[in-house]
C-alpha cells in the first residue's frame, strides 16, 4: 500500500513548486540550436509519448511530411513520406526533450521556438510559435500555403519578436496568464484577452526594432488575426512549471498529460520520466460545417499540460465565451471546472475564477483521487481531420483513459 503520509509530504512539496513558479519568455531561437536531439541528421520532435512513424496517426504523418519539405530534406510530400517510411527521419517526444507543441507538435531544426525560463527554479523549455487555427501544420495540413506561412514566420515574425524581446527584457507569462483568466480566457482554447495583452506589451518594442514598417505592420496584423497566438506561450508557462516536479519521489501529482493520436500518456511527479499510456480517445464537441465525428482524428497534442497546471478546462468557468467554440453551454463550462476540485490537491493562488467569487482554479491532479472518485480530468482540445493535409475540423472535450491512472498508481506503489 502507499504510505499516505509520505505521499502527502511529497505532494505538498510539488504544490509549492507549482504555486511558486514564475515563468518568463526570454527569447526566440532556432530549434536546432537548442534541442540536442535535432542537431544532427534528419530528426523531428512530436507531441505525446514517444512513437514511431508506423504508429503515428495520419494527421501527424502529414505534419512530419510538411516539416521534411520545409527543411529541404524532400522535394515534395511523397518523397518526404518515403524518407519517413524508410527510417531516414528520427522521432523524439517533445516532453522528453524540454520542448512542447500543440496538436501534432512537430518541431524541426530550422523552426523558431520560444525560450522560457522558470525564474523561481532556473529550468528552461522551448515551444513552437502558433500558426493560427484551421489549415495549419500542427493539424496535419501541409500544402504550399501552410509552408509559406511557416517560412514567413521564420524569416519575419521570429526575428522581429526576438529583437523586441532583447529590447524589452523578459516577459512574465505566468502573470500575463493570470490577467488573461480575469479577462475571460482559459489559456488553452480561449486566448483572446491574453493574446491582446501580449500584443499591447510587445508593440512598442517592435516599433523600436530596426525592422521595416511593412514587416512590423504585417507582424502586428498576423498577431491580431490569431486569437490563439498566446496558446503556445501558455504551454511554455505550464511546461516550465510542471517540469519542476518531474521526478519528485513519492508524489502522486500528475506532471504531464499529452497524446500523439495513437497513445494518450501521463506522467506523475513520483515516477519521473516513465510514461503510462492507453489508446488515444476521440473528443466530443463542435464540428465545423461539413464535418462530423466520423472525420475526426483521435486527440493529439502537448497543450494538455495546461490542464495539469490549473488552466485550460480546469479554468473554463472563467472563459464562458468558449462554449460556442467547443460545443458547451455556460452552465456546462462552469460545471467542468467545479468537477475538478475533488480530484485536485489545491486551489491556485494566482489563477482566480471571477464567477466563483475569485476562487483559485483547481490544480494538482492527484491520481489517488481520480481513482477513488472515478472522475477523470477534463480537457478542451482542437480536433484535426483523420486524413493528412486537411487540418482542423472542430474543437471539443475529452478525458484521458482511466487505464493511464491505474498504471501510474501501481507503479507508484512499487516504489513506495
Amino acid at each position: 500500500m502507499l504510505n499516505d503520509e509520505r505521499v502527502e509530504a511529497a505532494n505538498r512539496q510539488a504544490l509549492e513548486r507549482i504555486q511558486c513558479s514564475s515563468v518568463s519568455l526570454v527569447g526566440v531561437t532556432k530549434a536546432g540550436d537548442v534541442l540536442p536531439c535535432l542537431t544532427s541528421g534528419r530528426a523531428v520532435t512530436h507531441s505525446g509519448p514517444p512513437t514511431g512513424w508506423a504508429e503515428m496517426c495520419p494527421a501527424m504523418q502529414g505534419a512530419v511530411c510538411g516539416a521534411a519539405v520545409l527543411e529541404g530534406w524532400a522535394q515534395g510530400l511523397e518523397q518526404a513520406r518515403q524518407l519517413a517510411e524508410q527510417g531516414e527521419i528520427r522521432f523524439y517526444s517533445n516532453h522528453d526533450h524540454g520542448s512542447a507543441g500543440p496538436m501534432a507538435g512537430i518541431i524541426s531544426p530550422s523552426m523558431p521556438v520560444f525560450h522560457f525560463v522558470n525564474e523561481a527554479y532556473g529550468n528552461s523549455v522551448y515551444v513552437t510559435m502558433n500558426e493560427g487555427l484551421g489549415k495549419a501544420l500542427r493539424f496535419g495540413a501541409n500544402d504550399a500555403q501552410v509552408l509559406d506561412r511557416l517560412r514567413w514566420m521564420e524569416q519575419v515574425l521570429a526575428p522581429i519578436l526576438a529583437e523586441a524581446l532583447e529590447l524589452s527584457g523578459p516577459v512574465n507569462i505566468t502573470e500575463m496568464s493570470a490577467r488573461g483568466i480575469q479577462r475571460g480566457d482559459d489559456c488553452h482554447n480561449r486566448n483572446k484577452a491574453s493574446t491582446g495583452l501580449f500584443i499591447r506589451h510587445m508593440a512598442p518594442w517592435m516599433a523600436r526594432t530596426g525592422r521595416s514598417k511593412a514587416d512590423i505592420a504585417a507582424t502586428l496584423a498576423f498577431l491580431d488575426a490569431n486569437d490563439h497566438f498566446f496558446l503556445n506561450l501558455s504551454i511554455g508557462n505550464c511546461k516550465a512549471t510542471m517540469d519542476t516536479i518531474r521526478g519528485l519521489p513519492h508524489s502522486s501529482i500528475v506532471s504531464c498529460m499529452c497524446s500523439n493520436g495513437y497513445q494518450f500518456g501521463i506522467q506523475t511527479a513520483g515516477t519521473g520520466a516513465v510514461w503510462f499510456t492507453a489508446a488515444s480517445p476521440r473528443a466530443r464537441g463542435n464540428y465545423f460545417a461539413g464535418y462530423s465525428d466520423r472525420d475526426a482524428c483521435p486527440v493529439m497534442g502537448d497543450s494538455y499540460i495546461t490542464e495539469t497546471a490549473g488552466l485550460g478546462a480546469f479554468a473554463m468557468a472563467a472563459a464562458l465565451g468558449i462554449g460556442r467554440f467547443i460545443g458547451v453551454d455556460t452552465h456546462q463550462a462552469q460545471q467542468f471546472s467545479s468537477d475538478m476540485y475533488p480530484i485536485t490537491a489545491a486551489e491556485h493562488r494566482r489563477y482566480k475564477i471571477p464567477v466563483f467569487d475569485y476562487r483559485g482554479t483547481p490544480v494538482g491532479i492527484d491520481i489517488r483521487r481520480v481513482l477513488e472518485t472515478g472522475t477523470l480530468p477534463v480537457i478542451n482540445t482542437g480536433i484535426a481531420h483523420a486524413d493528412p493535409g486537411i487540418g482542423q475540423i472542430g474543437a471539443g472535450i475529452v478525458s484521458p483513459p482511466i487505464e493511464c491512472f491505474r498504471q501510474a498508481y501501481h507503479q507508484l506503489k512499487k516504489g513506495a
